[in-house]
């Protein structure tokens, strides 16, 4: 986003905007993904850029973070540089202590590692990024690329922005309230409170929640909440947790080696009756017989002359 706003067309030049790739040392930093990115400068004063990125990585590898880069990070907090924190970057910023006070958005796929390590603060994961005043989180991927179109926007240009986002074929514009895409089920809808309720029900899918307190945690009442599924989805709300969750466990059976009381505890069912039970009413066989199927009967031989 950054290089295809700085520049006309697209010659890469860095004109209204550049970036620099800093580290501890000039030495190479591998990426989680094996390639080797080498760095532009050391850190050293944080007061030349407006804003310092903290690209997260792997959560192990989150853990062993020099003190080096710790201490930057609060020389640029105590200046009042603007801090972002990409993917799991918003990780890095909590633990050196530079978040206390601020939302800071998780993605859903990191929502319980979060919860484990930060107890206390539940991150925000039904939105794509949060803006809350110098600070910048953002749940990675695609989100990375809109939170970027922000800031275009907002030093830039709008003209620059929308360039960007059409090269990159992102063909939509997406600001700080749009819901982050849920897991693939088989509901699909536009309507943002569905989706972010759907996204809360797939972050619980181990103590899923009452409608009452689903309502509650989006800041809606009951009937609208239930309204506006049957509006965008022909099913209430208690019907598509119920989904949701059989989808998983049909994931599950598929696609892992846990036995069926533990894929039960996993998705929220009081025990495996209750899972055969539901499970067999949905997909009219039981988890067992879905995991293992009967093999088929075999062919009568071919008694034609």
């Amino acid at each position: 986003m950054l290089r295809l706003a700085a520049d006309e067309d697209d010659r890469s030049r860095p004109i209204r905007c550049a970036w620099s790739v800093l580290s501890a040392t000039m030495s190479p930093i591998k990426s989680s993904a094996g390639i080797s990115v080498q760095p532009h400068e050391i850190l050293g004063a944080p007061s030349r850029f407006d804003y310092i990125v903290v690209i997260g990585g792997l959560l192990e590898n989150i853990e062993e973070l020099p003190l080096e880069y710790i201490a930057f990070l609060k020389r640029a907090a105590a200046r009042g540089i603007p801090l972002i924190g990409l993917c799991t970057g918003g990780f890095i910023l909590h633990r050196a202590g530079l978040m206390n006070g601020y939302r800071c958005c998780v993605s859903w796929f990191h929502h319980d590692d979060f919860l484990s390590q930060f107890e206390g603060i539940v991150p925000v994961s039904d939105r794509i990024f949060v803006i809350d005043r110098d600070r910048l989180t953002c749940s990675g991927g695609a989100s990375a690329a809109h939170l970027a179109a922000w800031l275009v926007e907002r030093h830039i240009g709008r003209a620059a922005k929308l360039k960007s986002l059409h090269i990159m074929m992102i063909d939509e514009e997406q600001d700080s309230d749009n819901p982050q895409p849920v897991i693939p089920t088989e509901f699909s809808t536009r309507d943002p409170l569905v989706k972010k309720a759907l996204n809360l029900m797939q972050q619980t899918i181990e103590s899923p929640l009452k409608i009452e307190r689903l309502a509650e945690r989006l800041k809606v009442g009951r009937r609208k909440l239930e309204r506006s599924f049957q509006e965008h989805l022909r099913v209430s709300p208690a019907e598509a947790n119920r989904v949701i969750r059989l989808t998983q466990v049909r994931f599950l059976l598929e696609n892992s080696p846990y036995s069926i009381t533990k894929i039960a505890s996993d998705t929220g069912f009081s025990d495996i009756s209750h899972l055969i039970k539901t499970f067999r009413d949905y997909y009219g066989t039981t988890p067992e017989a879905y995991r293992h199927p009967a093999p088929a009967p075999a062919a009568p031989p071919d008694s034609s002359i």
